[in-house]
């Protein structure tokens, strides 16, 4: 779903253009057609593409974990801030869950727990600082992105011997390898290429499809990316939906750090060094703008899955890593340049009317 405020600047003829051209609606079915297209174009050029269990399984079980990454990433920007600690939160929470099944013996549920504790903690202290010194949230995520390095590193130096936890209480080992396979009514049985742990995924899709499609906090957080000013003149406690989003930024972070160390078998350090670029780009080319005021929870789904069909695709290719940065960096590229784009058309489409 997609989720918009409209600016107070926006003139009567631009909305009634928007509302002529549901761009959205467009974009979302865009991105589905592409994921389709794409899909049947790598299995066309590398049958191995369409196998269940070998390439299908372990690709959507990566799409689930990046679209919680970027979920996380959409909440910060829905308030019109971004969060470039977002891998290192997933390390932080990820660490906790591994200590708690290292060192406590925690079933896994309670790892889980203190996991998502501390996610939203560490976002709920960044969201803090931001909302009380009115330092901009580049900076302030960027230094907590080092000192969650630091610490996260020396923790894991200081806490085990091969820089893991390799300790897996009964329930991860299934929840890495089992599929909706395994999961029967009767003599149905569901696909073996979805992975169970995009439950987690389900779950977080819901649980903001609500949150910014049902609750009077959504439009102010989306007013607060909006409009600040607006915001704090209409009553808006800005401060505390800034440290809202935050905490739940950090809070998805953190499951996906879970859901990554899940997939790998281990905890360790190194869990979300790569999480940045798909953050941004399941998000934006989801439909959520970097300015704040419009998010999209299904688009965010479709964004990341496009990202992930056309990483797995190349790579089937052959393709090289450098070779494929380079390809997904255009694609962000193009991302970012579509909302100046669309602002551009629109207004050329207001004054050829005019």
């Amino acid at each position: 779903m997609t989720t918009s405020l409209s600016r107070p600047d926006t003139v009567p003829e631009e909305r009634a253009a928007s509302h002529r051209m549901p761009f959205w609606v467009n974009q979302r079915l865009g991105l589905l057609v592409l994921v389709i297209a794409l899909s049947v174009l790598f299995g066309v050029l590398r049958p191995a593409f369409l196998d269940e269990r070998l390439v299908l399984f372990p690709l959507l079980r990566d799409v689930a974990t990046l679209t919680v990454v970027a979920l996380a990433q959409m909440v910060a920007l829905s308030v019109g801030h971004m969060n470039l600690a977002v891998g290192r939160m997933a390390a932080f929470g990820a660490m906790f869950a591994g200590l708690g099944y290292d060192r406590l013996g925690l079933p896994m549920q309670a790892g889980l727990l203190l996991c998502l504790t501390a996610g939203a903690a560490i976002g709920a202290v960044t969201g803090w600082l931001i909302a009380r010194t009115g330092v901009s949230s580049f900076v302030v995520t960027l230094a907590m992105d080092f000192a969650l390095l630091g610490l996260v590193s020396l923790l894991y130096s200081a806490l085990t011997e091969d820089a893991a936890f390799t300790t897996r209480p009964s329930g991860i080992g299934e929840l890495r390898s089992y599929s909706l396979a395994d999961i029967c009514v009767g003599p149905i049985c569901g696909s073996p290429a979805v992975p169970q742990i995009a439950q987690f995924t389900v779950l977080a899709m819901l649980g903001l499809g609500f949150l910014y499609g049902c609750t009077r906090i959504a439009r102010e957080l989306l007013l607060t990316g909006a409009n600040p000013a607006a915001a704090e003149l209409s009553g808006i406690p800005t401060g505390r939906r800034v440290l809202l989003a935050h905490t739940l930024s950090g809070l998805l972070a953190a499951l996906a750090g879970f859901m990554a160390a899940t997939g790998t078998g281990t905890f360790r350090a190194s869990i979300g060094d790569d999480f940045m670029l798909p953050s941004f780009l399941g998000a934006v080319l989801g439909g959520t703008l970097l300015t704040g005021g419009v998010v999209s929870v299904l688009g965010t789904l479709l964004g990341t899955a496009l990202v992930g069909v056309i990483r797995k695709g190349l790579d089937l290719l052959g393709v090289g890593l450098e070779s494929l940065n380079i390809y997904l960096g255009c694609v962000l590229l193009l991302a970012l340049s579509a909302d100046r784009i669309r602002s551009v058309v629109s207004y050329r489409k207001v004054v050829r009317s005019t």
